[in-house]
Order: C-alpha cells, then sequence, then structure tokens
C-alpha cells in the first residue's frame, strides 16, 4: 500500500495516541510547572538520568545491536538485563522491535514495505507510523527473526511484556518515591518524564537521521550521519555508517566520535561479557568513503562548463582506480606481515628486512591518500 495514494486512511490507534500524548504533555508541561513551584531533588534528578541511560542503553545495545543485527554476542544476564531495560522503555518488545528493524534495513525508504520510511516526512518517520494501523497486516508475522524464537529471554520477554513493561513502569518510580518521600516527583520525572524522552530519542534515530546531516559512505537511501543526533541517541546518530555495515558493532568508527553504545559493548566484551564482536574491515570502510567522493566529484564536474570537462572526469577515475588497487595490496601486504608477526614464522634478519618494506609500502599509501584527498578539495 503507498501511503501517498490511499485516499482512505487506516484506523486511527486511539491507545497509542492517548498515550503518547498524555506522556509527552505532562513531560513538556506539568514537569517544569512542578520544576518551578515545587522543584526536584538532585536525587530524583539523577535517578531519571541513570533511567534514561537505561532504557537508551538496553534499545541500542540491545534491541538494536545485539538482536536486531547479531553485531555481537552477550551473557544471558545482560541479555536479561536488556529485556528488563526494553520492557521500561515501552517500545514494544525486543522480537517485535527487531522485525520491524530488519524490515527497515531491507527496504530502507520503500514507503510500501518500510515500515517508517523516512520518504513519507518526518511526522511520519518519528512516531505518525505507530498511530495508525499501517501495520496491521503483518503485525504478528515475525517469520524474519526466527533466530531470535530460539533465544528463551527472548521469547519470555515477547510472551510477558506488558506485563513487564507495567510492573517496571509503575514499580520503579513508585519506590524510589517512597524511599526518597518524593513520590509525585518520581511518578512525574522518573515516571513519565523519562519516559517520554527515552522514546523520542529513539525516535530521533528514525527520524531525524535520515533527514539531517552528511553521508560520507553512502547517497543510495537517506540515512545521514550526524554527531548532534549522535549525542541525542547514544551513538547512533552515525546513522549513514550504520545502513552500509549493518552488522558492525559501531556506529562510530572514530575514537573521538560519541558512540556510549559501542563502548558499553566493547566494555562487556574486556569483562569477559560479551564476545565476537563484528567490525568492518578497514579497507572496506576507506573503499566506500573515496566511491562516495569519487561520485561527488563527478557530479560536481558534470555541472562545470569546461572544455576538458571530461578529460577530468577519466583523470579522476583513474586515480580512484588505482587507489583501490593500491589499497588491496597495501592491505594484503598488512595481512601477511601481521600473520608473520603473530606465528613468529620468520628469523630476525628476515623480520627486520620486511619490517622495513612493510614501512615503506605504508608510507607510500599514506601518501597517496593524501593525494587522493588533495583532489577531492579541488573538485569535490
Amino acid at each position: 500500500m503507498n501511503l501517498s495514494a490511499v485516499s482512505k486512511k487506516p484506523k486511527i490507534i486511539w491507545l497509542n495516541v492517548l498515550f503518547f500524548s498524555v506522556t509527552f504533555v505532562i513531560a513538556a508541561i506539568a514537569v517544569p510547572i512542578y520544576a518551578y513551584f515545587v522543584g526536584f531533588e538532585k536525587s530524583t534528578i539523577i535517578a531519571t538520568i541513570i533511567g534514561i541511560c537505561f532504557c537508551e542503553l538496553s534499545i541500542t545495545a540491545g534491541y538494536h545491536r545485539l538482536w536486531s543485527h547479531k553485531s555481537y554476542e552477550s551473557s544471558k544476564i545482560i541479555r536479561f538485563i536488556y529485556a528488563i531495560g526494553g520492557a521500561f522503555a515501552v517500545q514494544n518488545s525486543a522480537l517485535h522491535w527487531s522485525s520491524d528493524h530488519r524490515i527497515h534495513h531491507r527496504h530502507v525508504d520503500n514507503n510500501d514495505k518500510d515500515p517508517y520510511s523516512a520518504k513519507n516526512g518526518f511526522w511520519y518517520s518519528h512516531i505518525g507510523w505507530m498511530l495508525r494501523e499501517y501495520q496491521i497486516h503483518r503485525y504478528h508475522d515475525y517469520d524474519n527473526v526466527r533466530d531470535l524464537q530460539k533465544d528463551p529471554i527472548i521469547v519470555w520477554q515477547h510472551k510477558y511484556y506488558w506485563t513487564l513493561a507495567l510492573i517496571t513502569n509503575i514499580t520503579i518510580p513508585v519506590l524510589f518515591g517512597l524511599i526518597t518521600n518524593q513520590l509525585l516527583a518520581s511518578i512525574l520525572l522518573l515516571g513519565i518524564f523519562r519516559l517520554a524522552v527515552s522514546h523520542h530519542l529513539t525516535f530521533f534515530i528514525n527520524s531525524l537521521a535520515h533527514i539531517w546531516g552528511n553521508q560520507p559512505y553512502n547517497d543510495k537511501n537517506t540515512a545521514k550521519d550526524n554527531p548532534i543526533i549522535a549525542w541525542l541517541t547514544f551513538g547512533e546518530g552515525y546513522h549513514n555508517f550504520h545502513h552500509v555495515f549493518q552488522y558492525d558493532y559501531r556506529n562510530a568508527i572514530k575514537w573521538w566520535q560519541f558512540d556510549p553504545t559501542k563502548w558499553l559493548i566493547k566494555t562487556l566484551n574486556i569483562l569477559g561479557l560479551a564476545k565476537n564482536l563484528k567490525k568492518t574491515p578497514e579497507n572496506k570502510i576507506i573503499k566506500a568513503i573515496a566511491q562516495q567522493q569519487l561520485n561527488y566529484m563527478k557530479k560536481n564536474l558534470s555541472t562545470i562548463s569546461a572544455v576538458n570537462q571530461n578529460e577530468l572526469i577519466n583523470s579522476i577515475q583513474q586515480e580512484y582506480e588505482q587507489l583501490i588497487v593500491n589499497m588491496n595490496y597495501f592491505y594484503k601486504m598488512k595481512k601477511e606481515w601481521l600473520a608473520i608477526i603473530k606465528n613468529d614464522l620468520s628469523n630476525n634478519m628476515d623480520k627486520n628486512h620486511l619490517s622495513i618494506k612493510y614501512k615503506e609500502l605504508q608510507t607510500k599509501w599514506s601518501e597517496q591518500q593524501l593525494h587522493w584527498q588533495g583532489i577531492m578539495r579541488q573538485y569535490a
């Protein structure tokens, strides 16, 4: 069903409309009023921040990178914590969430099949897709997550999802409020404000991360990289990278880029609570970036009226092809060199010779990368 061609819209899901409206109004109006006239204790504010982090990381590290994309494996205790956090976040069961998300990646931007296609606009991709029965025809179709149905924790959480959601969202704020003697404040801030904030931070991944930013890896779909959105979404804002390399446990690949989800997963790995972290080979990332840069340069040159336009485009194409050839050779040699070092396959004299050769090749590869960047700055 193409949404733009439908004259009669699907039925409104009034429960969702009421739920999202009430939580948003309380978070946006009632909470500031209470803060102004009464104020919140520091302990309640800290607990709310922790609650938001718990919800978001359960979604980003659990629902998203672990279960939707299988980008790493984790222990039962971590999976159980993610399941509880996902219920606390009230974003449906991990099974249903992952099914939706896999369909999104398979049919991204296809208005007929993508559950939250960004091409239907900000409102639809952010929250509108959940307010009408757009997905009723496949709501209980979980054929694309059969692997997850083998996980007893996933099956348990899916079966008792609403019970878990109600228990966590009532018990945690109420208990904290009774302990701190701040019951109303805890319900408002730790209960409702935390829930509304965690909802919309996650929803930004489906909306803003497909609208606002740049596309350094691929422009075949609407996914964008945006460091501001990364700060709002616990690292998920590097969305262009994610859509090109969806099985990578990272979204941000630079050490200075904000991706606390990646840091959490890596920490769990160090502690022995996560394993088999998947990483995209560096040469594949470099090739994707170079290809995208080549596309930008060709596009820009095609708009310039010049006598030697075709010659410039052909020259840049040849530079790109040589870059890829040299890159493949360098990374092949690097792999062989690392294998020799790891397995101690050569004597010291051979190692010294190979080390000198490898460093020379590394220097040449760095120089060619700089040369390519110079071409890009000139024509992109």
